[in-house]
């Protein structure tokens, strides 16, 4: 019925009641205006029969306009049902459509307050999400009736009541009596064939505020309430796990580009999907010239070497490892990196391509190669390896020592008995040369031979410092012996000098030591050789620095190889 059609119905019964009125008037005129004449009695009578039938007319002109009245309400509540219903269809926040439900079955019930509550999915017990008063104001819920609460939701049937405090049902109830709850409406929010919480709502100063009217509505309200809260929550749900995967990922991404090795994968079309900063900073090549594209011309410089693991993995699983020394135009220097090749496996072990790891071993290959030879205290002091190893011309001290008559012992005894004694008169050697930092250049069967003031280990006093670790060798090994058997006890022979040489890095490309080479390691060497056991042969050179503290016997002159004049020669007895 549209709005044209109401307004002529209500026109219609005012106009209807002004005629009643008027009539009711006229009649109550007559009955003044024939009183004391002498058709008195029998107008008195056809105006009392006037009223009697104009009585019905009244009581049926009021039914209908309590009919209409409560029409016009039904048709302000469907229609407020209705706007709410879309608005409830267009929001998806929780807590808005919460409050949107409250103050619609506030505004269409004409209650003085009501409340929203859900069911707590992990303890299963009714919690309020929403209370609003009829000012749409948030309220207190403490004085509510749980028994009509737990009742509806239990039962999944709604409730009316007109007045609460004479009525059977809840008689004995402490919560109605002692609140003073009145008119009382509470229905099941259902969805499908589950109850998802209740609607409450109540008015503590008046009776017969709800009726069954009422009752029916809001029950028909609560079930499309229902289906727009559970979509507000599932949306929650949705949004707070799609922030998670997004913290997530963002912690992900964080993590990848923040981990020190670098980090490849390649799908099975050979393209490269993930690239981090550090796979970058190794191979020098930034992550825009790669990403998406085909790793054998993204990667050229490592292609090559890569490109048989890429295939054995995708083919066969498992993991491939290899170390790599690369010479790149985008680094100043060659590198070494220690690559590893896995399967990129999804959630159902799918093979999706393959996961390269790289790291930069550069410069823990550099740092062990100089440990080798380096005494451990000066290690950690050198900051540029590469400079430092680069070959250099300098003064050196060089110290050649040997087992004296190693060869003829070596023939009485089994390999293992040979290596473990060889290998404790080193241990002692070393010792003392490490004590004094000299540089240990290498062992050399049963000789060693160590450098004093190169570029790695430099020094103003190394003619001293090979002086005094030939001394506490010499006096080490001689309390060494103590511990031997007898048949194990050998002897050191030592030759000591100084001079000029060139130190730094020789070999190949895939294998270089640091040494020295020069006339001072040659006449170093020859000196070592004409010494006997338990014997230190120091040069003229080395006699000059420290003949102030040392004492020596002066040896006949010799003719060393490659030099016209005879070599003047010391045996180191003592310090003085």
């Amino acid at each position: 019925m549209d709005n044209t059609a109401n307004t002529q119905i209500q026109q219609d019964l005012e106009r209807l009641q002004q005629l009643i009125s008027d009539l009711d008037e006229v009649a109550d005129r007559q009955q003044q205006t024939f009183v004391g004449t002498p058709q008195s009695r029998m107008l008195m009578e056809a105006s009392a029969e006037f009223m009697r039938l104009l009585a019905p007319a009244k009581r049926t002109l009021q039914n209908l306009e309590r009919r209409l009245q409560l029409q016009a309400k039904e048709r302000q509540q469907f229609r407020a049902l209705q706007e709410v219903s879309s608005a409830l269809n267009s929001s998806l926040d929780t807590d808005e459509v919460l409050n949107l439900v409250m103050d619609t079955m506030i505004q269409i019930t004409g209650a003085e307050r009501g409340f929203l509550m859900l069911m707590n999915e992990n303890t299963g017990d009714l919690e309020v999400r929403a209370a609003r008063n009829i000012n749409r104001e948030t309220i207190d819920s403490a004085e509510i009736s749980s028994t009509i609460l737990n009742s509806v939701f239990e039962s999944g049937e709604p409730l009316v009541t007109t007045n609460a405090q004479e009525d059977d049902r809840f008689s004995g109830q402490q919560s109605i009596i002692s609140y003073n709850l009145r008119s009382i409406l509470c229905v099941p929010l259902r969805m499908k064939a589950d109850t998802i919480g209740v609607i409450y709502a109540d008015n503590r100063v008046a009776d017969g505020i709800f009726r069954d009217s009422d009752r029916d509505l809001m029950t028909t309200f609560a079930n499309q309430a229902a289906v727009a809260i559970e979509n507000a929550r599932l949306f929650q749900q949705i949004r707070d796990q799609l922030a998670e995967i997004t913290e997530m990922k963002t912690l992900m991404d964080d993590v990848f580009e923040s981990i020190a090795s670098g980090v490849i994968t390649i799908n099975n079309t050979d393209h490269i999907k993930l690239y981090n900063r550090a796979a970058g900073r190794i191979l020098g090549v930034p992550m825009h010239l790669v990403v998406e594209q085909p790793y054998q011309t993204a990667l050229s410089a490592v292609s090559g070497e890569i490109s048989d693991m890429v295939a054995l993995v995708k083919k066969n699983g498992g993991h491939q490892n290899r170390e790599l020394d690369l010479v790149l135009e985008q680094r100043t220097s060659g590198i070494t990196i220690n690559l590893t090749l896995a399967p990129l496996l999804d959630v159902e072990q799918k093979t999706l391509g393959v996961t390269m790891v790289m790291d930069d071993i550069s410069e823990k290959k550099r740092i062990a190669a100089v440990r080798r030879y380096l005494p451990p205290a000066l290690v950690d002091q050198v900051r540029d390896l590469d400079a430092a190893q680069r070959p250099q011309r300098r003064d050196l001290t060089v110290f050649f020592a040997d087992v004296s008559s190693f060869s003829t012992f070596s023939e009485k005894l089994d390999p293992e008995d040979l290596i473990r004694v060889i290998n404790g008169y080193f241990t002692v050697a070393a010792d003392a040369l490490n004590e004094y930092e000299g540089i240990i250049d290498k062992f050399m069967g049963d000789a060693v031979m160590a450098l004093f003031n190169t570029q790695l280990n430099p020094m103003d006093d190394h003619v001293a410092r090979a002086v005094r670790a030939g001394l506490k060798m010499r006096t080490a090994v001689d309390a060494y012996r103590e511990t031997l058997p007898p048949h194990e006890r050998l002897f050191f022979s030592a030759g000591i000098h100084t001079g000029e040489a060139v130190a730094g890095n020789v070999g190949s490309p895939t294998r270089k030591d640091f040494t020295a080479i020069g006339d001072a390691v040659n006449l170093a060497k020859r000196l070592e050789e004409t010494a006997t056991a338990h014997q230190i042969m120091i040069s003229s050179n080395v006699y000059e620095v420290v003949k102030d503290w040392v004492e020596v016997e002066a040896m006949p002159p010799m003719r060393v190889k490659g030099r016209e004049a005879l070599e003047q020669t010391y045996l180191l007895i003592r310090e003085k």
